[in-house]
């Protein structure tokens, strides 16, 4: 039965639908300037034209994932948990979702558990817990086929504003995120620099579709001189706060500067 399991499991995953996600960091003096790009060369998304993104990233005690993506593996796992709006929401229980999302160069795949929580658990005191057992977490994995080889623990918080865009020629699905925030839940470890909340400056735009070529009406955002990499909000949300308070640079994503 096991071995069946493992077999379907990993079979799903060998068959989900891979997108390409291009992404290119904002620095702060450049948002303005996107934002109205995208209002002229796309249109809101009809269903959810803005709202907050909340994530409570897992990993292994020693940071396993972390490394892996600073390190530029080809294959990388991110394991989350994810929720939408605003902290203090009216709703006794909250929609959340248990998320694995793959990827392989550019090309990344998604799966994720739709489940009920009490808004209590989303709270920033409580999220140390985990809001889901280790168990449900590790079975929803290994569902995904996903199995864990080590155990992982909540990490840090993930929040962000999102307005999302449909490219008027291809229907390729456009994102801006601002005021990526972060607050450490794994503080007690003593690998970071002690400071619970940052907030990187800039913004990240994501352009996600099925190939390498960006659309005409896109081909404008060379305007703003950015180039496609592999940002991380993860990674760079790590990086600022294991950086020593007052290094300079240290709120900026790896490779670049920005004065704030």
């Amino acid at each position: 039965m096991a071995v069946q399991f493992y077999a379907t499991a990993s079979a799903r995953r060998r068959d989900l639908p891979r997108r390409l996600e291009r992404k290119f960091y904002l620095p702060p003096a450049r948002v303005d300037l996107a934002c109205g790009l995208l209002r002229h060369t796309c249109l809101m998304d009809r269903d959810y034209a803005s709202e907050q993104i909340n994530s409570l990233y897992f990993d292994t005690p020693d940071l396993d994932q972390h490394e892996r993506s600073c390190s530029g593996d080809f294959r990388k796992d991110k394991i989350r948990i994810r929720w939408y709006g605003r902290d203090g929401e009216p709703e006794a229980m909250r929609a959340a979702f248990l998320e694995l999302k793959s990827r392989e160069g550019f090309a990344s795949t998604k799966q994720r558990l739709e489940i009920q929580v009490p808004a209590e658990d989303l709270t920033p005191a409580q999220l140390g817990k985990g809001i889901v057992p280790p168990s449900l977490l590790a079975d929803t994995m290994a569902s995904f086929g996903h199995f864990l080889s080590d155990p992982i623990i909540p990490v840090v918080r993930i929040s962000y504003w999102r307005y999302r865009f449909v490219e008027i020629m291809t229907g390729q699905r456009v994102s801006l995120d601002c005021h990526i925030r972060s607050t450490m839940v794994m503080i007690a470890a003593g690998w970071c620099n002690g400071e619970k909340e940052l907030e990187i400056p800039g913004a990240v735009l994501e352009i996600k579709g099925d190939g390498v070529e960006l659309p005409d009406t896109l081909r404008r955002m060379k305007m703003l001189d950015l180039d496609w990499g592999r940002f991380s909000k993860y990674s760079a949300c790590i990086d600022s706060h294991i950086e020593t308070v007052g290094t300079v640079g240290r709120l900026s994503p790896a490779g670049r500067l920005v004065w704030v």
